[in-house]
């Protein structure tokens, strides 16, 4: 100290101290004004960047009144410096948090906003916020005076010997990288995986992949398990997707009316029904002919994979309304058993028609 503390020095100093939270409540005040304004905007990218600078920016008064104040207080170089390092380093720890915020913040919200790339995929905000983290802490050790150099190498060293220990865990990361570079599951997506495993995708993160079956449970797939699956997405390259029913009529029916009444009902359900296609063109097509029917089938377009089950519920309760009121038949196949003495005949399938032409069948003693 090369002077003595004086009562101007304390003043000096408390006017800069007062000045920097002055400054501070003022600005987290001008930014809280900002922040209401930005919600407003369609764009969510604002909102982070002035959230992040709710916390800088009055940190930075603080830590420049601090600074300010031990300037002009008659201090020691070693005193003096201590406090700078100080105030640097809380300076530093204040940014690299509200950095990673805010850079965090913009992935998710460039994530949310393009369709080529997962929404709301967790591995990437969390890569990002590591990175930041680990950069601010690389400078809070340089401030110090720390050398980083040899941190790196031994980082490096020990950086192959975690590798090895965690195997299973880098190939779960780099595997959901994989997935999220390579666009072919993205969050919301329905997904099948030939083990049986099906559900909406929740999110990818570093390590899992979480779908939500229709019964809306959880299922948690290691993402290593999830690339090397062979998986059907019902949403890729497009949501809409067709359906197949099959139905059959008897023999005697008029397959030009039964084609007509059908895709009547075709175009009723699609255009009432909550999650049809409006504009989709009713297709029957007849295929088989069967031991006791003549077989079709009736192609239904639905606008998403869980619709499915409404529509074939509606389709088929009133194509089977419409068939009773047409007079079409749907004929169940019958099954009758003959036994003759000393022999046994083999079971033949015969319709219902068949057994009202033939009479019932006999049995002989």
């Amino acid at each position: 100290m090369n002077r003595a503390l004086t009562v101007h020095d304390l003043v000096l100093a408390g006017i800069a101290l007062v000045t920097g939270l002055l400054v501070a409540f003022l600005s987290r005040t001008l930014l809280r004004w900002l922040g209401k304004h930005a919600k407003r905007t369609r764009w969510s990218g604002d909102d982070v960047i002035v959230d992040a600078l709710r916390t800088v920016v009055p940190w930075a008064a603080i830590v420049g009144g601090g600074a300010a104040a031990a300037a002009v207080l008659p201090l020691t170089k070693a005193v003096q410096h201590t406090v700078n390092q100080c105030l640097t380093v809380l300076l530093i720890f204040v940014v690299t948090v509200s950095a990673a915020r805010v850079v965090a913040g913009l992935v998710q919200t460039v994530t949310s906003s393009r369709s080529g790339v997962a929404g709301s995929a967790t591995i990437f905000v969390n890569i990002t916020r590591v990175l930041v983290l680990a950069i601010g802490f690389l400078v809070v050790l340089q401030t110090l005076g720390i050398s980083i150099a040899p941190m790196l190498t031994a980082l490096g060293v020990g950086g192959l010997a975690v590798a090895l220990a965690l195997q299973d865990t880098l190939a779960n990361l780099f595997a959901g990288i994989h997935i999220l570079a390579s666009k072919t599951v993205q969050r919301g997506d329905y997904i099948r995986l030939s083990s049986g495993e099906e559900g909406y995708v929740e999110d990818i993160n570093w390590r899992q992949t979480t779908i939500r079956a229709l019964s809306n449970n959880l299922v948690v797939i290691p993402n290593g398990e999830l690339a090397k699956s062979n998986m059907t997405n019902f949403m890729r390259p497009e949501q809409q997707l067709t359906i197949l029913v099959q139905v059959g009529v008897a023999y005697d029916s008029d397959l030009e009316h039964v084609e007509r009444v059908t895709t009547e009902v075709v175009t009723e359900v699609m255009t009432e029904i909550t999650g049809a296609v409006p504009d989709h063109e009713p297709a029957v097509r007849f295929h088989t002919f069967g031991d006791s029917r003549i077989g079709f089938t009736v192609i239904l377009g639905v606008g998403e994979f869980s619709d499915q089950y409404r529509i074939k519920h509606e389709f088929i309760k009133r194509l089977h309304r419409r068939y009773r009121e047409e007079g079409i038949r749907i004929p169940a196949p019958t099954r009758t058993v003959a036994l003759q003495q000393g022999s046994v005949v083999i079971p033949q399938q015969r319709t219902a028609e068949d057994v009202v032409q033939d009479g019932p069948a006999a049995l002989h003693d």
